[in-house]
C-alpha cells in the first residue's frame, strides 16, 4: 500500500532514533572505530533508500528491512574495497576472504551480537582519552541518534560548541588506537559513570523536551531506559548504580499519561490524576530501587530514585512526606550540589517553610544570576515563589523571563496562564 511522504518521514525519523545507533555499532565492529564514518555513511544510505522506496510500499518489518539493507551495503562495500582497506584487527583476514566475510557479517547482525556491539559502542564513546563533555556529546550523537541542536539543549550549550565537541571526539577516536571493546576493572567503573550520565541526559531530554511542539518525547525516554537496562542486565557490567538509574527513570516515566491534558497543556504534579500513573512502571521502579541497595555504594541516582519513589507511594499530593524528601535532598546535595539539585531542594523547603524561605535558598545558589538569565526553570520557580508571596510585580518579572527563555510552546502556555492570573 502506498504511504504518504509525511507518514514515511515520521516512520524513518522514529526508526532513526531507535535503529541508527544499533546499526552504526554493528558496522563499526566490522570497519573499526578509526573508520566510523564508513559505518555512519552506510546507515545514512540505508535510511535514504528507505525514504525513496517506502513511498511505494512500506515493508512489514521496517526495522529488519533497515538492518538487512545496511548489512547488504556493508557486504557490497567489502567486496569492492577488500584489498584496499584495513578493517577491524580481530577479523581483518577473514573479512578480506570472500568465503568467510559474509558469514562473519551475518553473525554480527544476530540479536545477541547487536547488543554486544551496542555495549562496546557505549564504552568507546566514553573512552577516557576524550574530555568528559566530548564523551557525553559523542554518546548522544552516535549511540542515541541525537541531532546537534538536541544535544545542545540537553547539555545547556550551543550548537557550535557541540559541533566542535563531536568533531574533536571523532578526530581523536580516529587518531588513537582505541579498542572497540568493553573495559574491565577500574576502567569499567570510570567509563560506566559517563555512560550512565549520558543515558540520564537522554531521558531528561525526552521527559522535558527542548522541542518546540512536544514537551514529552516518550521515544527518547524509552530509549534511555532500554540502554540502562542493557547495562544492568550484563553480569560483567552491572553495578548498583545501573539499577538505581533504571529505577529513577521508570518511576518518572510512570507519570507520562498524567502530565498533559487533552489540549496538550501541562498538568503540574499537585494537580495530576494519580490513577493515571502507570502502576506497572512504578512497580518496576520500586523493584530496581530495592535491587540497587545491593552493595555499599550510594550514587546520586539512588537518592533521586528514592525522592521520586516518595512521590510515587504518596496517596495524594497533600500526603507527600516532604520532611523525608528534604532529608533526601540534603544527602543528594552533598553528593551532587548542581544548581538544579539546589533549586529542587529550595522548592521542597518552600513546601515546608513557606515561599519566602524558598526565595532565600534560591538566591543562595552559587551563580544564580547567570542561571536566571539562561535557564527558564530558575526564573519560573522564582516567579512561582513570588506569586505565593503575593508579590505580583516580581512574579510577573520572573515569569516573563522564563517565557522568553523556554523554547517549548507547551511551557509558554503554562507560564502565560500564570502571568494572566496575576493581572
Amino acid at each position: 500500500m502506498e504511504a504518504s511522504s509525511e507518514n514515511v518521514n515520521k516512520l524513518t525519523d522514529h526508526l532513526f532514533r531507535h535503529e541508527a545507533g544499533k546499526m552504526v555499532a554493528v558496522l563499526t565492529r566490522i570497519f573499526g572505530l578509526s573508520q566510523i564514518e564508513i559505518a555512519e555513511d552506510i546507515v545514512q544510505d540505508a535510511f535514504a533508500q528507505a525514504l525513496k522506496e517506502w513511498k511505494f510500499k512500506t515493508p512489514p518489518n521496517p526495522s529488519a528491512w533497515l538492518m538487512m539493507t545496511a548489512k547488504n551495503k556493508a557486504i557490497d562495500l567489502l567486496r569492492r574495497e577488500r584489498y584496499k582497506e584495513n578493517y577491524t584487527l580481530e577479523s581483518a583476514a577473514q573479512l578480506r576472504n570472500e568465503y568467510t566475510s559474509v558469514p562473519i557479517i551475518e553473525n554480527l547482525f544476530m540479536h545477541n551480537e547487536i547488543k554486544d556491539s551496542q555495549l562496546r559502542m557505549i564504552f568507546a564513546c566514553c573512552h577516557p582519552s576524550l574530555a568528559e563533555a566530548d564523551q557525553i556529546a559523542f554518546t548522544l550523537k552516535i549511540c542515541s541518534g541525537f541531532s546537534v541542536d538536541e544535544i545542545a539543549a540537553a547539555l545547556l550549550s550551543n550548537t557550535e560548541t557541540i559541533k566542535k565537541r563531536i568533531q574533536r571526539a571523532r578526530k581523536l577516536i580516529s587518531e588513537k588506537d582505541i579498542k572497540f571493546d568493553i573495559p574491565l576493572g577500574n576502567k569499567l567503573k570510570k567509563r560506566l559513570d559517563v555512560a550512565l550520565h549520558s543515558i540520564y541526559l537522554l531521558f531528561n531530554e525526552g521527559y522535558n523536551s527542548s522541542n518546540k511542539s512536544d514537551l514529552i518525547r516518550q521515544d527518547l525516554c524509552e530509549e534511555a531506559i532500554r540502554l540502562a537496562l542493557m547495562l544492568s542486565e550484563n553480569e560483567f557490567i552491572n553495578q548498583p548504580k545501573c539499577s538505581a538509574l533504571v529505577a529513577l527513570m521508570s518511576l518518572l516515566a510512570s507519570r507520562f499519561e498524567s502530565r498533559l491534558d487533552s489540549n496538550g497543556e501541562i498538568i503540574l504534579l499537585e494537580e495530576q490524576d494519580r490513577s493515571k500513573w502507570n502502576t506497572e512502571l512504578i512497580n518496576i521502579g520500586l523493584y530496581y530501587l530495592n535491587k540497587s541497595s545491593e552493595g555499599n555504594e550510594i550514587s546520586d541516582y539512588h537518592i533521586e530514585a528514592a525522592i521520586v519513589a516518595e512521590h510515587s507511594i504518596a496517596k495524594s499530593f497533600n500526603e507527600t512526606n516532604w520532611n523525608r524528601i528534604l532529608q533526601l535532598y540534603d544527602i543528594l546535595s552533598k553528593i551532587n550540589s548542581s544548581p538544579v539539585v539546589l533549586l529542587n531542594r529550595a522548592i521542597v523547603i518552600g513546601k515546608l517553610s513557606g515561599a519566602a524561605k524558598a526565595i532565600e535558598e534560591i538566591n543562595l545558589i552559587p551563580g544564580v544570576e547567570k542561571y536566571l538569565k539562561s535557564n527558564h526553570l530558575f526564573s519560573a520557580v522564582l516567579g512561582e515563589m513570588y506569586k505565593q508571596e503575593n508579590n505580583s510585580e516580581e512574579a510577573k518579572k520572573y515569569f516573563e523571563m522564563a517565557y522568553d527563555l523556554t523554547n517549548s510552546e507547551t511551557e509558554k502556555k503554562l507560564i502565560q496562564k500564570k502571568i494572566n492570573l496575576l493581572q
